[in-house]
């Protein structure tokens, strides 16, 4: 049984998105509503993915649009502060994400009591956010200086909106990636949160490291689900659990049952 397994109690674990509104410091953040309405609007999409059958859930600052790779302290004190105001109604295994930023993203996690992290932590990239580096032995160092050597470490190889300046084979990625970074999972993506994971991609990388925990990390829905699960370990899900399928509304609460009933009921089948 692997950690995930442990975690969840049960195979091929959906892992549910709650994103969270523009920031105090995003562009977009709304002064007029505050802090209140992101708050209230978490709140709404948490309750949504629990009561609708989710297995985890990750919160992550995915409307601080465009992302940084630094993030300023101010995020994750926003994000600190709302993980503490809604622990108390938190009823499943929950993780965070500060994009891009790893180390951050630590350090939330073990101020909040996150189990879980999913950031970029390997790889030399040319992105929409510029030249993007990573430093996973000082990240790792990091990990263990804030006492976070607990918090388990999603790594993904396939970043949104970025490529490895340099041609690499994705299974060469994986294989040099769990050895060098022994990572507790590898997360596999599309171009863009809601873009399906390319399922030769994932065959490939499971293949290539079958003792590791690897995610279909984008763009899992009805039509595909059987397929990413047939090999993933199990999936990361924002975009399907929400009204219309669209990425900027909020989560809705039926299409998480369907979805999670029919998943449900394929894990039963196997």
């Amino acid at each position: 049984m692997n950690w995930l397994m442990e975690l969840t109690k049960t195979d091929k674990a959906v892992i549910a998105m709650c994103h969270l509104q523009a920031l105090p410091g995003d562009p977009y953040f709304d002064k007029d509503k505050g802090m209140d309405y992101v708050l209230q609007k978490a709140r709404e999409d948490l309750h949504a993915l629990q009561d609708g059958g989710v297995d985890a859930v990750m919160f992550s600052n995915e409307f601080s649009l465009p992302y940084l790779t630094d993030v300023k302290p101010v995020t994750v004190a926003a994000m600190a502060n709302i993980i503490g105001e809604l622990k108390p109604e938190i009823k499943i295994p929950y993780g965070v994400n500060v994009l891009w930023d790893a180390k951050k993203s630590i350090d939330l996690a073990i101020a909040t009591g996150a189990e879980f992290v999913r950031e970029i932590f390997t790889g030399v990239y040319g992105s929409d956010f510029g030249l993007w580096n990573t430093d996973v032995g000082e990240t790792i160092r990091h990990q263990r200086a804030v006492n976070a050597e607990n918090v388990k470490l999603l790594f993904n190889i396939v970043p949104e909106s970025a490529k490895y300046i340099v041609d690499r084979d994705l299974c060469q990625i994986a294989k040099s990636t769990v050895f060098v970074g022994r990572p507790d999972a590898l997360c596999v993506s599309g171009l863009t949160a809601g873009t399906p994971t390319d399922f030769t991609a994932l065959k490939r990388v499971k293949e290539t490291v079958p003792d590791t925990v690897v995610l279909a990390n984008t763009g899992v829905n009805e039509d595909n689900y059987k397929e990413q699960l047939s090999i993933a370990d199990g999936a990361v899900i924002g975009t399907a659990f929400k009204f219309d399928g669209k990425f900027e509304n909020m989560v809705d609460i039926n299409r998480v049952k369907e979805l999670m009933d029919k998943i449900k009921e394929f894990r039963a089948s196997i």
